[in-house]
């Protein structure tokens, strides 16, 4: 079976009597009620519209797949090495193609047929104020999926105008737009021996991208397949040169990839410091010079419509004259955010005053040497060096600018630390130039002006029912993963020109995993423990291991990436080393034992296949943050990092919200031996309290396996670094992760965190210390009781002043109709038309709906003239929810969710001006219609796009073992507030842009667990 669309598959047509598809081969599956939608228009199995539209994309494949089976036949002698997962890699030269086994799908049945389907409405509103930004009803995903899940892969990856025919509404579309898309690419470059292996590598992407498996990064699920350039990758690394031209051309680069919802990283070091002249004679600008014109530029792209801020990394290296004007700039922005925030001005994270802050669109990182980080324990000086003939041009005292990049890093947690000798120690490809730079997030490190595209591993899906991890699977999985996310170069666009050739020569790719933290705790082990440790340095060796395999028998069927000649033995090194640590790793119980054992015989076979063929790929693994996409696939955790807290926020189908205990804890239970009982006394404590400390028949000794990021027990900042030191040896670029620090942390505790790292052969590390940052402060009742401060606060008393108005006043009356019931409003204004007052008559005179609406009329009334500003009342009271509602007879506002609804969005049309109701998401039939047709064009259906509200009854929330509704999570929006809300203090992480939710940390970026938006580069 080929791997077309389709109008290239007669064998799959449906709907007539004379196609009728052949067992297993629909793309129905079953439908929540038992209804079997195979054959319905409503699931075909299409790529989508847009992909249909260039079948250069997704056209037949047949004759290549036929041109390579007989080109066997004619008498091509190939020899079979048999790898541990489900393909088989033919050998002999370029040209064999891979064989493809099955691993998770049936033959004769098709991955859609494995689930149970349903349709749901998504409905997205902000959290701060109640107003929808975004609605798609009807779409279908499997019954499995999480709300979550459901909301951000609608929301986000669904490609096509919202309320068009023409946007995507299934999962099913989605998956299929993507994979085929991969599955012809493979066909057309030769990876598959035949179309049957093809079709099986088909089923098998399809089934574990259905069943949330793995993952493609962001940009494949915004890009693959559609209209739009095929650009795959969510990383870029950058080059500055020492001339005008190059800097001005980064400023463009950047900006490009800014645009496109990506990030990149700039080493700066090449840059003359402001010490040396030009040949003009004058003195230089220096790299921080250049920044600020960065920055500014980051800034505006973000501020110029985009849904988060931009991410970039600038780095310089610690022998740049420039180091210590480098070191303190943020930490110098930070104190004038303090001095402005003192003076009256809006300082706050999205304050109208905090722009005029400088470099704040940036993580800022040090490179260091090993040369210099023995100069720092040997108390020597340093040399810092001219950037034109590598001089010595200064000396400077190594201790004190260690102190320095701590206490910057104390003071703002900036700057980060790279180890400039221990990423080059383990750089695949040295002749091809240095490691000089990473992405904004640190995880992915190589040449300059060249990509990376990531892909991601949900742990949990390969934990048995009897806890041990199934490590046979998991290195299939990470077979099949590896080879698409190869093929992926085949086709992908770049933004420009020097980043496609780099990165079509050197095929960097960086497959992780997710959800590290919840499989530990699943099978009782703590983050910070030696067996923790030992299952995930076991775990990743097995997936890099495999990958690295998997790689070289690809260059045995499709050749070794172009830049392998010149860097074959520094390549092959590098595999040694990495198979040298895998020798290393101390097992110390059955599941990291026969993971490891997996492990040691994938290193193996790399090592013999790469010495006969090279390998594919110059790079194979990073650990991402793994935000959006850890949500798509209901993680608990994201990247390497341990679970957040042990309670968390969890949306209902529905509507509705709750708190829940982890589902991870109880099953950390059983395994540690607990009973029934006992495990439900344990959880019901921890609902409660939020932490285990003197829960029922815990013992003691098992408090660490439930120790969090963040909460009563967290993880010391060692620890983490303890853990990314156990993986690391396994990662071919680096690993995205902030080590948190308790505020009381000091300035000596950063720089012993900062030089274990290079001890303990780290290639980046970052801190963040609570609290440091101006825009996250402690509440005020929680900072005094930690201080232990006696003393009384200053009250500030302020009188509201009622502003009466005048005999005459003008107004108008508006008659309405919401569900049938029939009332009228009047408003009344001040002269200067700012509204004053309000009467409703709804109900029969004399009633007590009648009396009741006089009153509330009356309330709202006074308010309005002691100043409350009415859009928020409107902001409180739009989207309630009571009877009567339903249709309206109003033109602007078609449905209401009760009459307080309906009411104060007329009075916001009537008297707010539209930038303000445009934050509150009312718009005028007009003005819809108008934003419709300048973002989408004109020939949209504007019908479909009259609701703005959910006005459907909600069913009450499905009974659990957790605190309601009402009694805490209808505090809070998402898993972070709940988590401030029980210690009592503001976390640490910023707003969403797009819904107003508390984002949570995901490596070292953020990631918003209400619409998916992420503050980084994946």
């Amino acid at each position: 079976m080929s791997a077309g669309s389709d109008d290239d598959r007669p064998r799959r047509k449906r709907g007539t009597a004379t196609a009728a598809p052949a067992a297993g081969k629909r793309r129905g599956g079953k439908q929540k009620g038992g209804t079997d939608t195979s054959g319905t228009a409503a699931t075909p199995r299409t790529a989508s519209n847009e992909q249909q539209a260039r079948p250069d994309r997704t056209g037949s494949s047949d004759e290549v797949v036929q041109a390579n089976v007989e080109q066997q036949e004619r008498g091509k002698v190939m020899t079979e090495t048999v790898g541990a997962g489900g393909t088989t890699a033919a050998s002999g030269g370029k040209g064999g193609g891979l064989r493809v086994q099955r691993v998770y799908t049936t033959e004769g049945v098709h991955p859609y047929d494995s689930v149970t389907w349903e349709r749901r409405d998504v409905v997205m509103t902000n959290w701060r104020d109640g107003t929808v930004n975004f609605e798609q009803r009807g779409v279908e995903f499997p019954e499995s999926w999480s709300v979550n899940a459901v909301n951000i892969v609608t929301s986000k990856y669904f490609r096509g105008a919202v309320g068009s025919d023409k946007r995507e509404h299934s999962l099913r579309q989605l998956i299929d737009r993507v994979v085929l898309t991969y599955v012809k690419a493979g066909v057309d470059h030769g990876y598959f021996a035949s179309a049957a292996d093809a079709e099986i590598f088909e089923h098998e992407l399809t089934w574990m991208l259905l069943h949330q498996v793995f993952s493609f990064n962001s940009p494949v699920w915004f890009n693959v397949g559609t209209p739009s350039p095929q650009q795959v990758s969510a990383c870029f690394i950058l080059a500055v040169d020492d001339t005008m031209e190059s800097i001005l051309n980064w400023y463009k680069e950047e900006g490009l990839i800014f645009k496109g919802g990506s990030g990149a990283g700039v080493n700066l070091s090449r840059i003359r410091s402001s010490h040396e002249l030009l040949s003009s004679g004058g003195n230089a600008s220096g790299p921080v010079s250049f920044m600020r014109g960065a920055d500014a530029s980051a800034g505006t792209i973000k501020s110029g419509g985009a849904t988060r801020r931009a991410a970039k990394m600038v780095i310089l290296d610690v022998d740049h004259p420039d180091v210590e004007e480098f070191i303190e700039t943020k930490a110098r922005e930070e104190e004038k955010i303090r001095i402005l925030r003192d003076a009256g001005f809006d300082m706050d994270l999205g304050g109208k005053d905090i722009t005029s802050v400088q470099y704040q669109n940036a993580n800022n990182s040090i490179r260091v040497s090993d040369e210099f980080m023995r100069a720092v324990e040997d108390g020597n000086s340093f040399g810092l060096r001219s950037r034109t003939d590598g001089e010595v041009v200064a000396t400077t005292d190594a201790k004190a600018l260690f102190r320095k990049l701590a206490k910057a890093a104390w003071e703002c947690a900036d700057p980060g630390i790279q180890y400039d000798d221990t990423i080059n120690a383990w750089h695949t490809c040295p002749e091809s130039g240095r490691i000089t730079a990473s992405n904004p997030c640190s995880e992915y490190m190589h040449l300059d002006n060249s990509s990376c595209n990531l892909a991601s591993l949900n742990l949990m899906k390969f934990l048995r029912s009897d806890g041990t991890f199934d490590a046979e699977t998991f290195a299939k999985a990470v077979e099949l993963v590896i080879t698409a996310m190869d093929i992926s170069i085949c086709f992908a666009d770049f933004p420009t020109e020097p980043i496609a050739d780099t990165t079509r020569k050197f095929r960097q790719l960086g497959i992780g995993y997710a959800n590290l933290g919840a499989l530990l705790m699943a099978t009782g082990h703590a983050y910070d423990s030696d067996g923790g440790r030992s299952l995930a340095a076991a775990i990743t060796s097995l997936m890099t291991g495999t990958a690295y395999k998997r790689s070289a028998e690809l260059a045995g069927v499709v050749g070794p990436y172009e830049g392998y000649a010149r860097n074959a033995e520094p390549h092959r090194r590098v595999m040694r080393q990495h198979a040298a640590a895998n020798d290393l790793v101390r097992t110390l119980h059955k599941n990291d034992s026969a993971v490891h054992k997996l492990a040691t015989i994938a290193w193996q076979d790399c090592l013999e296949v790469g010495a006969r063929n090279g390998w594919r790929n110059a790079q194979a693994s990073v650990l991402a943050p793994t935000g959006t996409i850890g949500l798509m696939m209901d993680c608990d955790t994201t990247g390497i990092e341990p679970d957040l807290a042990l309670v968390k926020f969890k949306k209902l189908v529905g509507g509705g919200s709750m708190q829940i205990v982890n589902q991870t804890v109880p099953r950390a239970l059983e395994s540690l031996g607990y009973q029934a009982e006992q495990v439900e006394a344990i959880v019901e404590y921890i609902a409660e309290h939020g932490h285990v400390v003197d829960a029922p028949s815990l013992k003691q000794e098992h408090y660490e396996v439930f120790d969090c990021a963040m909460g009563d027990r967290s993880i010391a900042p060692i620890g983490h670094v303890r853990m990314m030191a156990a993986v690391q040896p396994f990662i071919s670029g680096a690993i995205s992760k902030t080590v948190n620090m308790p505020e009381s942390a000091t300035v000596e505790e950063v720089e012993r965190i900062y030089f274990e790292g290079w001890k303990l052969g780290l290639k980046a590390l970052a801190i963040y210390r609570d609290n440091c940052k101006v825009g996250q402060p402690l509440s005020a009742g929680k900072t005094a009781r930690a201080a232990g401060e006696t003393q009384p606060e200053t009250v500030v008393e302020y009188r509201p002043v009622r502003k009466r108005l005048p005999k005459k006043r003008p107004s108008q009356t508006v008659s309405f109709t919401v569900g049938g019931a029939e009332g009228y409003l009047t408003a009344g204004s001040f002269p200067d038309d700012g509204l004053g007052e309000i009467f409703v008559k709804l109900g029969k005179q004399g009633s007590t709906l009648a009396g009741v609406m006089d009153a509330f009329s009356m309330s709202i009334s006074v308010g309005l003239q002691y100043g409350i500003p009415l859009e928020f009342y409107v902001s409180k009271f739009m989207n309630q929810r009571f009877e009567p509602a339903g249709m309206t007879d109003d033109p602007d506002l078609r449905i209401a969710t009760s009459v307080l609804d309906y009411l104060f969005r007329r009075l916001a049309l009537d008297h707010l001006p539209l930038e303000k109701r445009a934050e509150l998401g009312i718009f005028t039939a007009e003005e819809r219609a108008a934003q419709v047709e300048q973002g989408y064009g004109s020939d949209v259906d504007l019908t479909s796009l009259q609701t703005t509200v959910d006005a459907t009854p909600q069913p009450a929330p499905q009974v659990e073992k957790a605190k309601s509704d009402s009694e805490s999570a209808g505090k809070v929006g998402s898993s972070m507030e709940m988590l401030e809300l029980r210690q009592g203090k503001a976390a640490d992480a910023p707003l969403c842009f797009t819904c107003g939710t508390k984002m949570r940390p995901a490596g070292s970026c953020y990631v918003c667990e209400g619409c998916g938006s992420t503050s980084g580069c994946s």
